[in-house]
C-alpha cells in the first residue's frame, strides 16, 4: 500500500514540474477552462440571489384585502378572521401603510404632506392555509362578500409566474452546463492528445519494458484532472470577482428602495462542488484522450 501511494504522489509531484515548465501554456488551458464554467455557475449563483431576495417578499399566495374608508379595521378583522380556510391574517393601518409608502418608494417628504388627509385604506394580509390556485381564488370569492371590504387582490398570478421564470432559468442553467461541460471535455482532450504525442517516444520505451495500460495513462489522468481543479478555482476567482464589482451598485440601488440586499457569491459546498465537478471533468477528458490513443496502438 505504500509503495502504491509512493508512486502516485511521484507522479503527482512530476505532474505539478511539467505545469511549472510550461506556465504559459498552462496558465492559458486554465483561463479558458475558468471561464466555460463561471458562465453556468455565475447563472446558477444568481438565480440562488434571486429566490433569496423574493423569499423575503409577502407570503406566496397571500391576498391584500382592502378596506373600505372609515370601516373600523378592529371590526373588520373580526370578521375576516370568521371566513374559513385562512392559516395568518395580519391588519396594516392606514397610518402604518403610509409609513411603509414612505420607507420603500423614497418619496418621505411627499408622503408627509398626506398625515392629515391619508388617502390609503385599511389593508388586511390573508395567508390561506391552503396554497393552490383553486383555493386561493375560493378563499378571495369568501372575502370580497365580508361587509366592510371594498377590494381583494391576490399575488398568486404573480407568485405563478415568478415560479415559472425561476424553473425556466434553472432549466437553462442546466443545458448550458451540459454544452460547456461537454466543451470542457474537448478541451482537456485536446489538451491531453497534444502531451501523447509530444511524448509517444517516452510512452513507446515504458511498453517495451512492460509498462501497463494503467501506468501509462496515470500522469495524464493526474494532469486533467489538475488541469480541470485549477480551471475551477480559477471561476470561482472571477465569480468572486464579479459579485465584489456588483455588490456596491445593488447595496446602492437597495438603499434608494429602501431596501437591505447584498449579493452572496457561492458559499463552502458549492465552491467545492464546483472544484470536484472541474477536476472530474478534465479527469473523464484525459481518460477518453488517453483510451482513444492506446486503442488506436498510436502509443
Amino acid at each position: 500500500m505504500k509503495a502504491y501511494l509512493t508512486r502516485h504522489m511521484q507522479v503527482f509531484m512530476r505532474t505539478l514540474g511539467d505545469f511549472a515548465r510550461s506556465p504559459a501554456a498552462t496558465a492559458l488551458t486554465v483561463v479558458l477552462i475558468g471561464v466555460t464554467l463561471v458562465l453556468p455557475t455565475g447563472l446558477y449563483v444568481g438565480l440562488l440571489n434571486l429566490q433569496r431576495l423574493t423569499a423575503g417578499w409577502q407570503p406566496r399566495g397571500s391576498l391584500s384585502v382592502y378596506l373600505m374608508k372609515g370601516v373600523p379595521g378592529t371590526a373588520a378583522m373580526a370578521a375576516i378572521r370568521r371566513v374559513p380556510g385562512i392559516a395568518a391574517v395580519r391588519y396594516i393601518s392606514p397610518a402604518e401603510g403610509l409609513r411603509e409608502f414612505s420607507a420603500t418608494s423614497g418619496l418621505g417628504a411627499t408622503a408627509i404632506a398626506f398625515r392629515h388627509h391619508n388617502p390609503l385604506p385599511g389593508v388586511a394580509v390573508v395567508t390561506p392555509a391552503g396554497g393552490t390556485p383553486a383555493q386561493v381564488a375560493r378563499l378571495a370569492a369568501q372575502l370580497k362578500v365580508v361587509p366592510g371590504v371594498a377590494h381583494v387582490q391576490s399575488n398568486l398570478a404573480w407568485v405563478e409566474r415568478l415560479d415559472a421564470a425561476l424553473a425556466l432559468g434553472h432549466r437553462l442553467v442546466v443545458i448550458l452546463a451540459v454544452a460547456l461541460g461537454l466543451a470542457l471535455i474537448l478541451i482537456i482532450g485536446n489538451t491531453t492528445r497534444a502531451a501523447v504525442a509530444s511524448r509517444a517516444d517516452e510512452i513507446a520505451v515504458v511498453g517495451l519494458v512492460g509498462g501497463t495500460n494503467a501506468f501509462i495513462r496515470r500522469p495524464f489522468l493526474y494532469a486533467g484532472a489538475l488541469t480541470g481543479g485549477l480551471g475551477a478555482l480559477c471561476a470561482l476567482i472571477l465569480l468572486e470577482t464579479a459579485f465584489l464589482a456588483l455588490d456596491g451598485p445593488v447595496a446602492a440601488l437597495d438603499r434608494a428602495y429602501g431596501a437591505h440586499y447584498h449579493l452572496l457569491g457561492p458559499d463552502l459546498g458549492q465552491a467545492l462542488g464546483l472544484l470536484g465537478v472541474g477536476a472530474l471533468l478534465g479527469w473523464l477528458g484525459a481518460r477518453i484522450a488517453v483510451g482513444q490513443a492506446l486503442r488506436s496502438r498510436r502509443i
